[in-house]
């Protein structure tokens, strides 16, 4: 049941990990203040903002917006953190907005479980001239922790404000965040429509602003993403974080949408989140974000839905969350789509384990009692009970299948919207394939979907250029479907579906900017490395032997080594004449064959520092096969996301914490799709070279 607080209530926090939801009416920024015993923060480094949104246990919203979640870890703040206080302000400048709270409706704040339970709520009414509210207070209390509804204004807005908590800097530091806000006005979310009573809803933008450093909530969410984004337990999809994946038979994260800090199309990273061009240098960083991403006029409006039956939902549409361009609206979408699965399911099953909990507690009761034990009036005591548990499932599998029958309808009509890069390969628009002109946001990689929702399949969608290399299973893993596949050809379905994902990986980027090395040193991929040797998409043939596997590492170590050396020393342009700046994928079958000590350390060399210059790995490996090398490879597979050739519920949220099960994105048999797209690929390549 939720708390509905008076300004001075508190109320018990019955579990560390939280969201704080806040929901204002107008753009409004978000922050939160650390304080020790005394109220004090320590200072700016104790701040999350919009320019600064991350400390431990604790990440705000990156600009301004109508709606904001705010996640809250409490088990991981600092022993020296006593208080978390949530900050809201206007935002400042000419922007033709509100001056004070007293012209907007008061804003509303709940503080909510991962699953969506609310906790506590708050509104904080009684605002004039303020421009600056503490709304709440998160305080340790005797090792417990407790939510205090505050509303304490301040007219002097966010400098007076920061100045009560003790911040000697507070001039400075208000300054700081109003710019940062201003630089991401232009993006700030309105506020969403109302909610009609025929359900219909609005989804905002998952996460699409986040920065290299999106190890947030999901799906960022993720995330989830998040929500991380976001796609938790088990190995962090970074995902949402927040969030990644994996970590040998456990669950692994699904990562929240963000870009990264690998190099698209060259050897220098930068930083994605950069809206404007920087001046031209001489050995500087190289600025790689394409010129369309750098508009800064708003994104047009996404397409409109017609209008809706009496007592029906609105027929949903393709592209109905906020982006700047159809693609990222579809990105947007689908993890919107993502996370209403997530919580409809978390709902489900709350209210299913508390009607079991319900009928237990109500049958202990009548079995307590030896006069109601047997006869007449313990048979009646148990059929009620049974009887109410039953009307309490059904009506939770009602609102559930409702939910999915209008999500199932939703991805009736966002499927075949789809791009290439986040389209099956059974979509008619593979058909109408050509080689693009830029990278896109992301890459499909599969599909995820959980037990009560089959047949709905969400695309799971990964940012590019990656940020961490794929580590395809090779191995036994439990899977409903496995004993129906043996060992021998669960390895060939591994390596066929590491050149499905490498096939993609190549038709999604520009050509010649994207460049795979194969190493195979038994030879025993041939079959399924055939449609890429046979495009002629490769940049040599298969490498065979452990002196095939020794050269190919050595010259991808070397490039590794020798792109650093260039950023860090600032002498970008410094590289040789003919250097190829696209990105390099690495896929290796069947390891460890083929390796000694020397190519084990230097593919671990790749796999941690080759994702910050370009340079990514493919793995396809039973891990039982290098079981002799012991703890020496953990960090490798904890840092591969982890894929399988066959269904598997290996993947986990850091949202809810659902096991989400994934189905790999293979080409349909007897289909020749893979295959003249690879032929489109390689003539492109010619042309261009």
């Amino acid at each position: 049941m939720t708390a509905e607080l008076v300004r001075g209530q508190n109320h018990p926090l019955s579990t560390v990990r939280l969201e704080i939801r806040i929901s204002a009416g107008t753009p409004v920024v978000a922050a939160a203040t650390l304080s020790d015993e005394n109220g004090r923060a320590q200072g700016v480094e104790w701040v999350a903002h919009p320019g600064s949104p991350t400390l431990p246990g604790l990440e705000v919203s990156r600009q301004a917006a109508a709606d904001h979640r705010l996640a809250v870890d409490l088990g991981a703040m600092p022993a020296s953190v006593h208080r978390v206080n949530v900050l809201l302000s206007l935002p400042t400048g000419d922007g033709g907005g509100p001056a004070s709270f007293g012209a907007v409706p008061p804003p509303a704040v709940k503080v909510t479980g991962l699953d969506g339970t609310e906790v506590a709520g708050y509104t904080v009414t009684g605002l004039s001239a303020e421009s600056a509210v503490v709304a709440l207070e998160l305080y340790r209390r005797q090792g417990a922790w407790k939510v205090r509804a505050v509303g304490q204004g301040y007219a002097g807005g966010l400098a007076e404000l920061l100045t009560d908590q003790g911040l000697p800097q507070a001039q400075q530091l208000a300054a700081g965040i109003n710019e940062a806000v201003a630089q991401g006005l232009a993006r700030s979310v309105p506020a969403p429509p109302p909610r009609t009573a025929d359900g219909d809803r609005s989804r905002q933008a998952a996460a699409s602003a986040l920065g290299p450093d999106q190890s947030g909530s999901v799906y960022g969410a993720q995330g989830a993403q998040g929500a991380t984004g976001p796609y938790g337990a088990g190995q962090s999809a970074q995902p949402g974080t927040g969030s990644g994946y994996p970590t040998g038979a456990t669950p692994n994260s699904v990562p929240p949408p963000g870009p990264t800090g690998a190099v698209p199309t060259g050897p220098v990273p930068t930083d994605p989140a950069a809206t404007q061009p920087p001046p031209p240098t001489t050995g500087g960083p190289v600025d790689y974000v394409h010129p369309g991403r750098r508009n800064a006029a708003p994104p047009p409006p996404p397409p409109t839905a017609p209008p809706a039956r009496p007592g029906q939902p609105a027929p949903p549409v393709a592209g109905d969350a906020t982006g700047w361009s159809m693609e990222e609206r579809l990105y947007n979408q689908v993890w919107g789509m993502f996370e209403d699965l997530a919580r409809t399911t978390a709902a489900y099953r709350s209210a299913v384990d508390f009607a079991d909990t319900r009928m237990e507690k109500e049958l202990d009761q009548v079995l307590s009692d030896p006069r109601s034990r047997i006869g007449g009036q313990g048979d009646a005591a148990r059929e009620a009970a049974q009887a109410r548990h039953i009307q309490l499932v059904d009506q939770a599998r009602e609102a559930l299948e409702r939910d999915l029958a209008q999500l199932g309808a939703e991805s009736d009509v966002v499927e075949p919207a789809l791009p290439p890069a986040y389209a099956r390969w059974d979509n008619p628009v593979w058909h109408a394939y050509r080689v693009p002109m830029e990278m896109p946001m992301a890459l499909r990689l599969g599909d995820l979907h959980l037990p009560e929702s089959d047949p709905l399949r969400i695309p799971m969608l990964v940012r590019l250029p990656l940020e961490r290399g794929l580590w395809i299973d090779s191995g036994s893993t439990g899977s409903a479907e496995e004993p129906f596949v043996d060992s021998h050809e669960l390895r060939h379905l591994a390596l066929v579906s590491a050149v499905a994902h490498t096939a993609r990986l190549l038709a999604v980027y520009p050509a010649g900017e994207f460049t795979v090395h194969v190493v195979d040193p038994a030879g025993s991929g041939a079959q399924a490395l055939a449609p890429l040797v046979r495009a002629g998409v490769l940049a040599t043939p298969p490498a065979g032997g452990a002196a095939g596997v020794a050269d190919v590492l050595g010259r991808l170590t070397q490039r590794v080594d020798l792109v650093q050396m260039a950023v860090r020393g600032g002498a970008a342009d410094s590289l040789p004449p003919g250097f190829d700046t696209s990105q390099q994928l690495l896929v290796v079958n069947d390891f460890p064959h083929g390796f000694d000590d020397r190519a084990v350390n230097q593919l671990r060399y790749l796999a941690d520092e080759g994702p910050s210059v370009g340079v990514h790995l493919m793995l396809v490996a039973d891990r039982e096969d290098a079981a002799g090398y012991g703890p020496l490879l953990d960090p490798l597979w904890r840092g591969l996301l982890r894929l399988t050739p066959v269904p598997d519920d290996h993947l986990a949220d850091p949202w809810v914490g659902h096991a989400w099960t994934y189905e790999p994105a293979l080409v349909p048999p007897g289909s020749q799709v893979l295959q003249q797209v690879l032929n489109q690929v390689a003539t492109a390549r010619t042309k261009d070279a």
